[in-house]
Formats: structure tokens, C-alpha cells, sequence
């Protein structure tokens, strides 16, 4: 493989796969038994592949985004990169220094103090210890921990250790910024402050690989998205694109179904722009439902629009009551100008009874998917983190003084 300029990432045919723990001896001797004769396979047999194959050019200075479902391979392709883990098959190229945050505590040490482990690990990155106290009062500040430096890390709570951790990995100068789920942890000020340093790092041509959950962190900070699922690429390309692609696949999952799981269901259901074959951007959408209630209820009928998930990205009701009664209701909703952009978006309902806190007469779901025809929307600048997928007619004048 040729050398590759600083904060170059390149593999080459990855293949990483882990043997389950060995049982203890009584476990093997009762236990063990009993699984393997319940599911046929033995200790030896279980195996299981968590990189399959995995070829990545990543450019000095590139920001790519890894996402995937829990045990599709994210975090162990970050761990070969930092090279704490070591392929199966294949082989890894980096160069430049690497700093990462792979795990809360990873990189520190437990029985140091927070001075000491940013020391530490400044040296771990070939640092001099004069250029790691150059960048030290940035990481304390960073990481607000001032009154607890010189403490045993130890003694830091999970968040404190979190923002100890990523101020090490980002403030000491690394041509190669590795993330993984750093925003899990920590609140709003925390997770706002991160995004901004990794944007900062981007600005200065370090090289960022985020792994996140947070889809919206990953399209406001990465211009290239890779999906990993069950140890493959099964998508890599523009963030926007292929995180269309992972909302529709995996998040939603195939979970559209209308099975009775309340004292509603739903019977039908028709997402339209009236007069025309396709759902338009900025056109009128029209939702039409057949209900079937089990009894009378006096409930609130909601339903929202969301790219796959749970949250919506809009929510409208009717602002009234519905009186439902035994048997079928249909109930139209009407939408003048649906504010979204060309993409594919999911339809949830729910209905709840007059309180709005009692039982779920219709638990919160997708009930259908539909596309949306029209203009992309706008790419907004980076420094805007969260991103809402909304796209809004506007009129805009301008009055100059005289």
C-alpha cells in the first residue's frame, strides 16, 4: 500500500471477526450442554464476522459519518483505525496522529489525575511535553474541570470523564479525529460545544471520522456518509443521500403494518395531493383514515410526518375532540401546502383519550410511507447543527433608507 499524505485513511479488504467468551467449567459442564444441544452448535462453532471485507479511501481533511444499527461493525472499524484492535484479514493504513474518543474512559487512566492523563496521553500522540501544556488551560476549560483536575479520574462521574476525554482527543493537535457516540453522554451545552471543536478541526484540516446515532449531528458535520450493516458498506456517498436510504431501511425497519394493537385500529389509510398521481412539495396533502373503534371514546386523533423515526418532524390534530363509537369512522385531514422537500417521509397516527395521558386507544406508529416530489432541499451551512428537514415559501422585501 503507498504512502498516503498526513490524515490519509485507507484499507484495504477488512476482515475482523471475534469467538464467543469461553464458558466457565461449570457453565460448559451443565449449561453449556444444554445450549448446544437446544440450538446445535458448539463453542467452536461461533464465530461471527464483524467487518466483512471493507475497502475506505478517506482523504486528509475529509468529515465522514458512520452509521449503522447496534452491532453492525461501527465502532470496530473505528478501534482498527486506532489501531487498539488489529484485523483478521486485510490491511489498515494511517498516518498522522490519531486522536480518539472510542469509549467514555477511553485512553485514561483511572488511578491519574486529569493533569496527568493530559500529559499522558500527549505524549501517547508524540507530543513534546511543552507543546501538551501549550494546549493544556484549552482542554481544562473545554472540559470544565477546573476545580477537579487534580483528582483521580476515577472519581469523575461519567459525564466529566466524557468531556476529559474528547477535549484530549480534539485539542491536541491530531491530523486524524476518530468519535464514536461521543454525544451520548453529556448535555445539550456539551454536545453543542463538541460539534462546534469538530468543526473547528474540520476548519483546520484534520481529518474527522463521527460515529453517531444522532443522524442530525452527522448531516449538519459530515459531507460523506457511510452506512455499515452486519459488517458491510452497503451505502457510501453524499451524507443527505445515503442517510435518506438508512432512515427508510433501518429505522423504520418494515415495521409498517395495520395490526390492531389498541381498542382502535386501522382499517385504511390514503396519503394524496388531490387531483394529481404524486404527494408534491408545497401542495395540498389530503389523509384520509378508516377507524374502527371496539367502543365509545371521547379521544384526540393526531398524526405526524417524520423521515423514519419516532419524531416527527411536524405534528397537527384537529384542535377538538373526536367522538368515537362502536364500529367504522373515516376522518379526512387536510394539509394546504406540505412543507417538505423531494425525499421519501413516513405517516404516523395515534389517537388518546380525552386527557391526553390515559391508555393509547391507537399506539404511536407508522402507518404509512410515501414520496415527496419537488426541490431538494437547500444544503444549509455547517455552523447550523440541527437541520429541519422543512421546506417553507417565503417572501422576503427590503427597504433601504433614502
Amino acid at each position: 500500500m503507498p504512502t498516503s499524505p498526513e490524515g490519509a485513511i485507507r484499507t484495504d479488504q477488512l476482515w475482523k471477526r471475534f469467538r464467543a467468551d469461553k464458558r466457565t467449567r461449570y457453565l460448559q459442564d451443565e449449561l453449556g450442554r444444554l445450549a448446544e444441544r437446544l440450538t446445535g452448535r458448539r463453542d467452536s462453532d461461533r464465530w461471527r464476522w464483524a467487518l466483512q471485507g471493507i475497502d475506505l479511501t478517506v482523504d486528509p481533511g475529509a468529515s465522514v459519518g458512520l452509521v449503522g444499527v447496534n452491532g453492525s461493525g461501527k465502532t470496530t472499524l473505528l478501534k482498527i483505525l486506532n489501531q487498539v484492535m488489529y484485523p483478521t484479514v486485510g490491511r489498515v493504513q494511517t498516518n498522522g496522529r490519531i486522536g480518539a474518543l472510542v469509549a467514555i474512559s477511553a485512553g485514561i487512566h483511572p488511578n491519574l489525575t486529569g493533569r496527568e492523563n493530559i500529559m499522558l496521553t500527549g505524549s501517547f500522540m508524540g507530543l513534546s511535553r511543552k507543546q501538551a501544556a501549550a494546549r493544556f488551560d484549552e482542554i481544562v476549560a473545554f472540559a470544565e474541570l477546573e476545580h477537579a483536575i487534580d483528582r483521580q479520574a476515577k472519581y469523575y462521574s461519567l459525564g466529566m470523564q466524557a468531556r476529559l476525554g474528547f477535549g484530549v482527543a480534539a485539542f491536541l493537535e491530531p491530523a486524524i479525529l476518530l468519535v464514536d457516540e461521543v454525544l451520548a453522554v453529556g448535555d445539550a451545552a456539551f454536545q453543542q460545544r463538541c460539534l462546534d471543536r469538530m468543526r473547528q478541526v474540520l476548519s483546520q484540516g484534520t481529518t474527522l471520522v463521527f460515529v453517531s446515532h444522532d443522524l442530525a449531528a452527522v448531516e449538519a458535520t459530515c459531507s460523506r456518509t457511510i452506512w455499515l450493516s452486519e459488517g458491510r458498506i452497503v451505502d457510501d456517498g453524499n451524507t443527505r443521500d445515503v442517510l435518506g436510504a438508512y432512515r427508510g431501511s433501518s429505522e423504520t425497519g418494515g415495521q409498517i403494518a395495520l395490526e390492531k394493537t389498541g381498542p382502535i385500529s386501522i382499517n385504511e389509510i390514503a396519503v394524496r395531493t388531490p387531483g394529481l398521481s404524486s404527494v408534491q412539495s408545497n401542495g395540498p396533502l389530503e389523509v384520509e383514515l378508516e377507524l374502527e373503534s371496539d367502543g365509545a371514546y371521547r379521544a384526540w386523533v393526531y398524526l405526524g410526518v417524520s423521515e423514519g423515526t419516532a419524531m416527527p418532524i411536524f405534528l397537527v390534530n384537529s384542535g377538538h375532540e373526536t367522538l368515537f363509537e362502536p364500529g367504522r369512522l373515516k376522518i379526512r385531514c387536510e394539509i394546504e401546502r406540505l412543507p417538505l422537500p423531494k425525499g421519501r417521509f413516513y405517516l404516523w397516527a395515534g389517537v388518546y383519550e380525552r386527557n391526553r395521558h390515559g391508555p393509547e386507544l391507537l399506539p404511536w406508529q407508522a402507518v404509512s410511507e410515501f414520496n415527496v416530489y419537488g426541490p431538494r432541499l437547500d444544503e444549509a451551512p455547517r455552523a447550523i447543527v440541527r437541520l429541519a428537514p422543512l421546506q417553507l415559501v417565503s417572501d422576503w422585501d427590503l427597504d433601504r433608507p433614502v
